[in-house]
């Protein structure tokens, strides 16, 4: 059962909600951070990495006494990461997504692959928890390969992964999105929240994944994104209230989920919902909060 933890901007309060879900559960699971970019579950779980290895995408190597600058590799190109000149093929690696395009149509088999390295997982025990994350490399411009590489580890595990998605709702959201399950959407009672929110359910969507919303800081602004899921049917599985003592605790790197016992509660409650929510997709499609 692989739960995604996302939201359609940052700053929600998106890994807070991961990694008290992760902490207050009632059993062993995967804790999977996929924010490659910017990981920060680590701050709270201060884990002690046992396994750590690079992940790479293949680039072309191009044997320029095969080569007979037809230019077909940097026709097929759609990134511009190999450019055929008048007397030789110039590569950008930086720009390469690793489709292999230029190697399958090169005519005189001058192009072979090599490995650039563009990030790692590293992976910790932290008590009951299987935490993973990456790293990007800083200037890196491609995530999802090593998104794909962290979800991998989910492969080993059973029970409940979740997934610490990525903010926002280009590819590297759509990349920790199609492994899941079922999709929570963190969001927070203001007019960016509810705009991006509507952005992040077009996402799930398309992806027909169920999902449910979680209202961060309720209270703090209006009741414009109650409205708005009750008019889309999509079920509110938890409103957690504006509360000057969390934002404490996250300043002091503490875990308002654990710190607090009302909190301790909600997340609790939270769990069970979710876990239900995934329960029940596994079975049948959701009628609310799903869309074809």
């Amino acid at each position: 059962m692989r739960i995604a933890i996302a939201s359609g901007k940052g700053g929600t309060g998106k890994t807070t909600l991961a990694v008290g879900l992760a902490l207050t559960a009632d059993r062993p699971l995967q804790l999977l951070d996929c924010d490659v970019e910017e990981p920060n579950c680590h701050l709270f779980l201060q884990p002690a990495f046992h396994d750590s290895r690079g992940v790479g995408i293949p680039i072309p190597k191009v044997d320029v006494s095969r080569c007979t600058v037809c230019g077909r590799c940097g026709e097929i190109c759609q990134y511009n990461a190999i450019v055929a000149l008048r007397t030789r093929p110039l590569v950008f690696p930086e720009l390469c997504h690793g489709c292999g395009g230029c190697l399958r149509v090169c005519p005189e088999e001058a192009i072979t692959e090599a490995v650039r390295e563009i990030g790692v997982v590293e992976r910790a025990q932290c008590g009951s928890i299987d935490f993973a994350h990456g790293r990007l490399r800083v200037g890196e411009a491609l995530s999802p390969p090593l998104i794909r590489a962290v979800l991998e580890i989910a492969e080993d595990g059973e029970g409940i992964t979740l997934i610490d998605a990525p903010p926002g709702t280009a590819c590297p959201v759509v990349a920790a999105l199609r492994r899941a399950d079922c999709a929570v959407l963190v969001t927070e009672p203001t007019p960016f929240g509810q705009h991006d929110l509507e952005l992040a359910v077009e996402v799930v969507r398309k992806l027909d994944l169920p999902f449910g919303v979680v209202i961060n800081r309720a209270g703090s602004g209006d009741d414009r994104v109650q409205r708005y899921c009750a008019a889309e049917s999509i079920p509110i599985l938890q409103e957690i209230p504006d509360d000057r003592r969390v934002a404490e605790c996250y300043s002091r790197g503490e875990v308002p989920a654990l710190a607090l016992p009302e909190q301790t509660l909600r997340y609790r409650e939270l769990f069970g919902r979710i876990v239900e929510l995934a329960q029940r997709s596994g079975s049948a499609h959701l009628g609310e909060g799903r869309r074809a």
